[in-house]
């Protein structure tokens, strides 16, 4: 039978609707064997549950929305791949929308989402706290992904971007630079913010001077940065880029151009792309397990539309995880990060598993 219904399960199986309703919904009222009885007479009629049916009884859609800068890059389509994994295993589906890095689109995204979604998934890190506050509907369960900071009464998760990117310093530090360089992220993006104060405070710490040159988390200014020192005549010894595009971006660059990596110019990112340690040479970044970033998110949101989130904000370490690209420290010299080090040799690297 085609498009069976409860109403045809219920004929069939000689009981009332409203018991297929409930067997099939998993109430306990209904005994054992009689749901065994009712779901055998479904699965012979070919039933399929009406899922826009079941989330109207529930008055819920099913959805969750999220609100990402971008689509572009292995960064989103990781946090995505995390994020569906999750929402798939736990019946949910996502309504995405992009900001096209506009903080006005971000907002005209949350109003289109009002009464469409259970829940809200944000990363919006260019939005000011007070304006993002002032979108978000106030009944409405939302999870904020590296937003900044300031947002009483909603759940937070976010990445520790100064304590990674301190950690990534300090590492090229332990292998005995001195001359660093660093590529911002785009001007007013919270993790771009971050990762600059936390590369300063850990150069600050060692005496050294940090050079500053502009980046925007994509892979052209990172060649853009490369071909800038190129044409100073490439005084620096370690290169740490805000994140992994940039990162690769430049040291393609200075490959090109006969720079050695890591023997005369160490190079780090951040975020640990998949690309990351494909490359060769592989490329030493700050890991946060994008994917697993993802669906801790959705699981957090799903936990706050059934009532049983605890809204506090909830905070991740980056890894440093030690490849080709930036050589190994000097055992000699200590290093504050220690705890937040991962070496990874080459023949891991290769495995495609998180370490």
């Amino acid at each position: 039978m085609s498009h069976a219904t409860i109403r045809d399960i219920a004929r069939e199986a000689a009981v009332s609707v409203a018991t297929v309703s409930r067997a099939m919904n998993g109430l306990a009222s209904v005994r054992p064997e009689l749901r065994k009885h009712i779901e055998e007479v479904a699965s012979r009629l070919g039933y399929v549950p009406h899922a826009a049916a079941r989330h109207l009884s529930s008055a819920r859609s099913g959805m969750i929305g999220v609100v990402i800068p971008d689509l572009h890059g292995e960064f989103f389509s990781e946090l995505l791949r995390g994020m569906d994994r999750e929402a798939s295993e736990r019946g949910l589906y996502l309504m995405l929308m992009r900001m096209h890095g506009d903080a006005a689109r971000g907002v005209a995204a949350l109003n289109a989402m009002r009464g469409r979604v259970d829940g809200l998934l944000v990363m919006a890190p260019q939005v000011a706290a007070d304006e993002l506050l002032a979108h978000l509907p106030r009944d409405m369960p939302a999870v904020l992904l590296n937003c900044a900071p300031g947002q009483p009464g909603r759940a937070e998760l976010r990445i520790d971007n100064a304590a990674g990117a301190a950690a990534i310093v300090e590492h090229l530090i332990a292998t005995g630079r001195r001359r660093l360089v660093h590529i911002t992220g785009p001007e007013g993006n919270i993790d771009a913010e971050e990762r600059c104060r936390g590369a300063r405070d850990a150069c600050a710490r060692a005496g050294i001077t940090l050079r500053i040159l502009p980046g925007d988390f994509n892979e052209p200014s990172g060649i853009a940065a490369a071909a800038t020192l190129l044409d100073e005549g490439c005084d620096a010894d370690a290169i740490f880029a805000a994140n992994d595009m940039m990162a690769i971006g430049a040291m393609m660059t200075l490959k090109r151009a006969g720079i050695a990596v890591p023997a005369q110019i160490a190079i780090a990112g951040f975020d640990d792309i998949p690309l990351a340690r494909l490359i060769t040479p592989s490329l030493t970044t700050a890991s946060i397990d994008i994917a697993a970033f993802g669906a801790r998110g959705v699981a957090r949101l799903a936990g706050a539309i059934a009532g049983q989130d605890d809204g506090l904000p909830e905070q991740r370490i980056p890894v440093v995880v030690i490849r080709e690209s930036s050589g190994q420290p000097d055992p000699a010299r200590p290093n504050a990060f220690l705890s937040t080090i991962h070496n990874e040799t080459p023949d891991q690297s290769g495995t495609g598993e998180r370490p």
